[in-house]
């Protein structure tokens, strides 16, 4: 067939247009390329603009946002448990107590629910999980950080020594060591009291015992009295060889005087009633709670503008039986200490009920002393005027 000169000008341009096309096509093709400037330049930010845009069309696709509603629902009520934890009724077997008691551990719950939530790519339940976060971040996020500060005037410590202990005497040793101003000790037994007298002898010249609390000091005391914390119906180790009336009778504070360079300190020692737990009844709490409201009353009474309160009290400050104290005198833990403060069980101490408040003196420091044989942790505060 014969060709003319036209038609053999345009088959050349026409295949250089269709190379030309490929090797475009074949180049946006390529990882890395961009095809606005025909190479792999600019490659990194239209990569980064298509995650984006695919993470957006993902995020917007119903699905995710329809997995895990049970999730999405548990991570809620987790937050307003925490939330409106006040609110919630102590007349149902004292369970407003009993959240409030283990209040900072509600927050293993989050990490939890995150990990069921990813397994599940329920992002619903990934965004209700923001609040019992933010909850539990406002409620405690400050008890985390180191808030003690060096010096101070006097050191105290408070020791539940146990009424089992086995060793007391290595007990008063272990308390000598801390260097302490003002030793309190609570859940002392008869057979135990004189080991701790000879031990803390020489360390603290002056002691006052009331009934199963005493307060051993480097510094004079003067106008020692019983407080009654109506321990009517004690129960626990201390109360296993005693009648009916010597359990009326034994006293489980005391008030004194300590005196110091800077005058006179009024000093508090109490061990509260104990805290039952009962899959029928729910937390006993009743005795402690009377005895507390009873101790705030003998505090708000207090003439001495400076006031410690040392002991244990069976119960966190978190707890809604503890605002007659609290709302008098501040935790050393929580004003000058690093960290939730712990101390019970010795053994793994997942709760703080030994207690260290104060009024009218400045906390520096506050911490947790190392285990001496009894089931709770000695607590210790410096304070300062």
């Amino acid at each position: 067939m014969t060709t003319t000169p036209q038609q053999d000008t345009q088959e050349p341009v026409a295949a250089e247009a269709r190379d030309t096309a490929e090797a475009g096509q074949s180049g946006a093709d390529r990882p890395g390329s961009d095809p606005r400037v025909g190479g792999p330049r600019g490659g990194g930010s239209g990569a980064w603009r298509a995650g984006i845009q695919r993470a957006i069309r993902a995020g917007s696709r119903p699905e995710p946002w329809k997995r895990g509603p049970v999730l999405a629902a548990l991570a809620l009520l987790l937050g307003l448990l925490m939330l409106l934890h006040a609110r919630i009724p102590d007349g149902l077997k004292n369970v407003g107590s009993l959240v409030e008691t283990f209040l900072p551990w509600f927050g293993l719950f989050v990490p939890v629910l995150l990990a069921l939530a990813l397994w599940r790519r329920s992002a619903s339940a990934v965004v209700a999980l923001l609040l019992p976060v933010t909850v539990w971040v406002n409620l405690f996020g400050g008890v985390l950080s180191d808030k003690s500060h060096p010096g101070g005037d006097l050191t105290v410590v408070s020791h539940n020594v146990g009424a089992g202990n086995p060793d007391p005497a290595g007990t008063a040793r272990d308390l000598v060591a801390s260097g302490a101003d003002v030793v309190a000790l609570e859940e002392l037994t008869e057979q135990a009291r004189g080991a701790y007298e000879k031990g803390l002898a020489k360390a603290y010249p002056y002691h006052t015992v009331k009934g199963t609390v005493g307060l051993w000091s480097r510094r004079p005391l003067s106008d020692t009295r019983t407080v009654d914390v109506a321990m009517l119906g004690m129960a626990g180790p201390l109360a296993k060889n005693l009648s009916a009336e010597e359990k009326a009778a034994t006293p489980r504070a005391l008030r004194t005087t300590v005196a110091t360079d800077q005058g006179p300190l009024a000093v508090y020692v109490a061990h509260l009633g104990s805290v039952r737990v009962n899959p029928r009844a729910g937390l006993s709490t009743s005795q402690r709670n009377d005895g507390a409201q009873r101790l705030g009353k003998a505090v708000a009474a207090e003439r001495n503008e400076r006031v410690v309160l040392l002991g244990d009290l069976n119960g966190t400050t978190d707890d809604r039986a503890f605002a007659g104290l609290t709302s008098q005198l501040r935790s050393a833990q929580e004003t000058a200490g690093n960290g939730f403060g712990f101390s019970w069980p010795a053994a793994f101490p997942v709760v703080r009920i030994d207690q260290i408040l104060v009024r009218g003196v400045k906390p520096q420091s506050s911490w947790v002393l190392p285990d001496t044989g009894s089931d709770h942790l000695p607590v210790a505060a410096r304070i300062s005027w």
